[in-house]
């Protein structure tokens, strides 16, 4: 029966150095949540401690409202499925699967009957009998995610469990995991440091710096209202540029950096504090020849092809900024030109969002 899990103020040492500090979250029933963050932000170290391999220096764990803090490994019924596969090399796929059912005493026909019923679901009915050793990845990965699975575990978690995959077959899992994880409704905790793979398999994400819960929410808030600077930063706001109001007209608000002026609507921006970041993407700063048009006065820098479009370097009063033109109209470095904010590409954060 699939359970609710809360880490409540967990925090975790290795001597003197804070690992995790401090750290709450709360996943829902039937929930897949992703931990995502560079290397070091302590994403491994929550998924060690709530499997148990570890042992917090401060705080609980709780599964549906069980004390998980204390307890041993193997008394938590959790489902892992882990970077390397962890196989067992000697055992023939279905074997693999069903030994979670075997060390749970689980007879012979029964336990064959639900690794069969799992392999069927993964897609591998018919490699039963094949060592891991003759398979690829991608069939070993469903194999370690059947043997996961068949347990009916009321928490399942994932270390990376894509990294060693090609890129095409990573996008595949990644809709196989979701698809087995909506049917099954199991509660799951994924980690991982790949931004599109967490917004595309989970419901909500928490986004971790050097110990600390940055931001948790779901992807499309993440991706268009960032919390703070480095959550911005993280999810591709490359220009973050400092203002202050220097006037307010109704909603229409007048704010000023180094010297550049720029109009604001607050009902396309949302409420505007008399200091503000206005982060943008590179796509969400339009560059204009027009010289009358609203925007900060940039030369541009160095042109690259995207593609989709021109990407130029802009130096303007405010400093380096990154922006997208049109493929149309190629402009030559030195050229002079407006940034042109577009508002469904931007956010403003408190002035203090640095954190």
């Amino acid at each position: 029966m699939t359970q609710p899990l809360a880490l409540q103020a967990v925090s975790a040492h290795y001597g003197t150095t804070k690992v995790l500090e401090d750290l709450s979250l709360s996943v829902q029933a039937g929930e897949l949540v992703s931990l995502l963050g560079a290397s070091g932000c302590g994403k491994t170290t929550t998924l060690r401690l709530i499997a148990g391999f570890l042992t917090p220096t401060t705080g609980s764990i709780q599964l549906g409202g069980r004390d998980l803090t204390r307890l041993p490994t193997h008394r938590r019924d959790i489902g892992l499925v882990f970077q390397n596969y962890a196989l067992f090399p000697h055992l023939s796929v279905l074997d693999n699967v069903a030994f979670g059912l075997k060390q749970r005493g689980i007879g012979p026909a029964e336990r064959r009957k639900r690794a069969v019923a799992m392999l069927e679901r993964v897609g591998l009915a018919v490699l039963a009998d094949r060592a891991p050793g003759a398979l690829s990845g991608g069939q070993k990965q469903r194999v370690a995610l059947a043997r996961a699975l068949v347990i009916e575990p009321p928490l399942l978690m994932f270390d990376e469990p894509l990294s060693n995959l090609d890129a095409k077959l990573r996008v595949d899992m990644r809709v196989e995991i979701r698809q087995l994880q909506r049917s099954n409704g199991t509660t799951s905790v994924y980690v991982t440091h790949d931004q599109e793979e967490a917004f595309s398999i989970s419901d909500r994400v928490a986004i971790m710096n050097a110990g600390r819960l940055m931001q948790f929410d779901r992807p499309e808030v993440l991706y268009r209202r960032p919390a703070n600077t480095f959550v911005a930063r993280f999810v591709g706001f490359e220009n973050i540029i400092p203002f202050k109001v220097v006037a307010r007209d109704g909603d229409r608000v007048t704010a000023e950096t180094a010297g550049m002026i720029l109009r604001l609507s607050q009902a396309a921006y949302g409420a505007i504090p008399d200091s503000f970041l206005l982060a943008t993407r590179p796509d969400g700063l339009v560059v204009s020849t027009d010289p009358m048009a609203e925007g900060l006065s940039a030369q541009l820098g160095l042109r690259t092809y995207l593609g989709r479009a021109y990407q130029y370097q802009c130096d303007t009063q405010a400093g380096h900024l990154v922006a997208n033109g049109s493929l149309t109209t190629p402009l030559e470095a030195g050229t002079s030109v407006k940034l042109v904010p577009m508002p469904e590409q931007c956010t403003i954060l408190p002035a203090d969002g640095a954190r």
